[in-house]
């Protein structure tokens, strides 16, 4: 039985490892935290003289440096003064130079969100008229290629180490405490110790050039990295790895002094040990929430802590899993897990889980913001993807309960069965010690074992020619029964584990439990996937503000569609006879399009008047003027629809604005279309 189950268990793995690779290649630096909400001038804009600066609006407070927001002429060259400077707690300007002659302009952005995650994109403007430009924004960018790819490994590997120490740790101290003499388990705890600070100090080096250049080069540049102490992350990741040193300490303890202790005093030790092992592991916890999602938006107060309890239920329920089926699947066969430490887990579990509801809940509405962004957002797709895997994890552990009660019904012939065995064991390493200790030199205690060895060999095998070997065969005809006699001890003690293995799995509800631990950690390794993708994607809330003021991040760093915006202002002479009036043409292309006109004070309140015209003219071809009565839709905004273009080229768009019965102006721009 035991057989079939080794190649299904690797084959698992491997269709898990796939699916965790392809689900985090699927997580581009396209997944932003800071949207760009608004600029200045806005993309596709074409204004009549150059301004003086441009101005950007993020969603949320981002960090900057001298080579975050730049602007390049059509030919390339750069034509800002350097560093922007903040304007408005989430406005970033940077100065033009003066005199800036007509053409496309092209601005890039890159820039860290407070939530430590890189944001990168690019638009255009044009100053007179629409120009060709030689700009192209490609090449290494802060949060992609190889790089990115790595770090999000990086990212990934944190989150399983901390779960695998956290939860192993939790489920020796409170589940199984004989379990810190069990080899196996002590190796799930280092590793995933080994994991996390190997991934930390990954993510510390791959930091500078993940937020900036995005060249692998740059992972060694040390004034790179000084530069990222210095940040909240790099603060964040220090402290992670001094929290691993105490987290060391505790790991010697638990498999060191702990395990050395007899039951009673471990009473003692273990109160110690579970409030300092609760600290630290609240610690690594925070420095997640204190650098990430938790960090920005609303109520980060009360987020950053809710944040730590979801991380460490997290931890306790799938890293205990990994320690449960680990010792299951790999632990000698005479100890085997008790069914008191099943149940003991059960209930860990099932507090783990309300935890996650509770505080899953709470960032669920914190980040999402409304229900439609379940389906409109991709954070809430991968949210409903989480959400799915959690209940089928939860389904599955309800099947393991009942394993778990069948389990307990039969373990007192099972317990016996091993308490016999374990003073066998005692008993036979009483007498080997009693008949060491009797021997007075180094030769008779060669013809103790030898002699010992021997007589097992011969209630083994039928005979007792090797126990001659002590009397007149000579030291080499000694030494040479003693080494048999060792060989067939270690074949008697592998033939006793297998047979004693082959019992404990040949029965069947400790073999059902261990396949359905086995389905739970499979899913709980997609689900660990799907949380660390989680954290690299926008939240839905953020993505829906974006939408609605005109653009998100993703459609900011995206190629323009073509759309134009003209802002003209103008003055018919009369009283409030001033104000802006914006035409938005799209997608500006030959054919039918869509037109939205905005009449605005100077003020930029929205404002109604007599009447609004448009006439479009191409000189060029001495086409026109075409003209377009818009539709009155609400205060300061007119429409119309199926505004035809009948060929691409440099056109003339002509506006008449009427404030009053006698008082109007006609203002005129020209831009590309087509």
């Amino acid at each position: 039985m035991t057989q079939t189950i080794a190649p299904r268990l690797r084959t698992l793995v491997l269709l898990l490892v796939a699916a965790a690779c392809a689900l985090l290649a699927g997580a581009g630096p396209a997944s932003a935290h800071a949207a760009l909400t608004g600029s200045d001038p806005r993309e596709g804009a074409v204004v009549d003289t150059a301004p003086a600066q441009v101005s950007l609006t993020f969603s949320e407070s981002v960090s900057t440096d001298d080579d975050s927001l730049r602007v390049l002429d059509p030919k390339g060259k750069r034509v800002d003064d350097g560093k922007p400077s903040g304007t408005g707690g989430t406005t970033y300007s940077v100065k033009l130079h003066a005199g800036l002659p007509d053409g496309t302009y092209t601005v890039t952005y890159q820039v860290v969100s407070a939530d430590s995650h890189p944001v990168a994109g690019a638009y255009t403007f044009s100053v007179g008229a629409p120009s060709e430009t030689s700009v192209t924004v490609s090449g290494p960018s802060a949060g992609g290629g190889f790089v990115g790819g790595l770090y999000g490994v990086g990212r990934y590997v944190s989150y399983t180490g901390f779960a695998v120490l956290v939860g192993g740790a939790a489920f020796v101290l409170a589940c199984w405490p004989r379990g810190s003499g069990v080899r196996v388990l002590q190796r799930v705890v280092v590793s995933g110790w080994l994991a996390l600070t190997a991934a930390t100090l990954l993510l510390l080096l791959l930091r500078g050039s993940y937020t900036g250049s995005g060249k692998f080069a740059d992972v060694f540049d040390l004034n790179l990295l000084g530069e990222v102490l210095q940040t909240k992350p790099g603060a964040a990741l220090v402290s992670r790895l001094l929290l691993l040193a105490a987290a060391a300490l505790f790991i010697a303890v638990l498999f060191g002094a702990y395990d050395k202790r007899e039951d009673e005093e471990k009473r003692d030790l273990t109160f110690g040990l579970a409030v300092g092992g609760s600290v630290v592991a609240a610690g690594l916890a925070a420095t997640w929430a204190m650098s990430e999602h938790a960090s920005v938006g609303l109520q980060a107060g009360l987020a950053m802590p809710v944040d730590v309890v979801h991380l460490i239920a997290v931890a306790t329920w799938l890293g205990g899993l990994t320690a449960l089926l680990v010792a299951l699947y790999r632990g000698p066969a005479d100890t085997p897990v008790p069914a008191l430490a099943v149940r003991r887990f059960s209930r860990v579990a099932f507090g783990s889980v309300i935890a996650l509801v509770v505080t899953g809940t709470y960032q669920s509405w914190r980040q999402l913001g409304s229900w439609t962004a379940f389906t409109d957002t991709r954070y809430g797709q991968l949210l409903l993807v989480k959400i799915g895997l959690v209940a089928v994890l939860v389904g599955v552990a309800y099947f393991s309960r009942r394993w778990t009660a069948q389990l307990a019904e039969a373990t007192p012939a099972v317990a016996g069965a091993a308490a016999a065995r374990r003073a066998e064991k005692g008993a036979g390493k009483a007498s080997a010690k009693a008949g060491t200790k009797a021997s007075g030199n180094a030769s008779a205690k060669a013809g103790t074992k030898a002699s010992g060895n021997a007589k097992v060999a011969q209630k083994e095998s039928g005979t007792a020619k090797a126990a001659g070997t002590t009397k007149g065969s000579g030291t080499a005809k000694g030494s040479g029964g003693s080494q048999r006699a060792a060989q067939l001890a270690r074949q008697r003690a592998a033939v006793d584990a297998a047979r004693q293995k082959r019992q404990r799995d040949a029965d069947p509800n400790r073999f059902g439990l261990r396949r359905s631990v086995l389905a739970e950690a499979g899913i709980a390794v997609v689900l660990l996937v799907v949380t660390t993708v989680l954290t690299q994607t926008e939240p839905g809330r953020t993505e829906e503000e974006a939408k609605a003021v005109g653009g998100s991040s993703t459609a900011a760093s995206a190629p323009s569609t073509g759309a134009v915006t003209l802002d003209m202002p103008f003055d018919t002479g009369a009283q409030n006879g001033k104000g802006v009036v914006r035409v938005e043409l799209d997608p500006a292309r030959v054919g039918a399009n869509d037109m939205h006109l905005y009449v605005e004070r100077p003020d930029g309140t929205a404002f109604d008047i007599p009447e609004v015209k448009v006439a479009l003219t191409q000189k060029a071809k001495d086409i026109g003027p075409l003209p377009v009565a818009p539709d009155h839709i609400t205060t300061g905004h007119w429409s119309a629809s199926g505004v035809q273009i009948p060929m691409a080229g440099d056109w003339e768009v002509a506006v008449t604005v009427r404030t009053s019965d006698i008082d109007q102006v006609t203002i005129s721009k020209n831009t590309q279309i087509g």
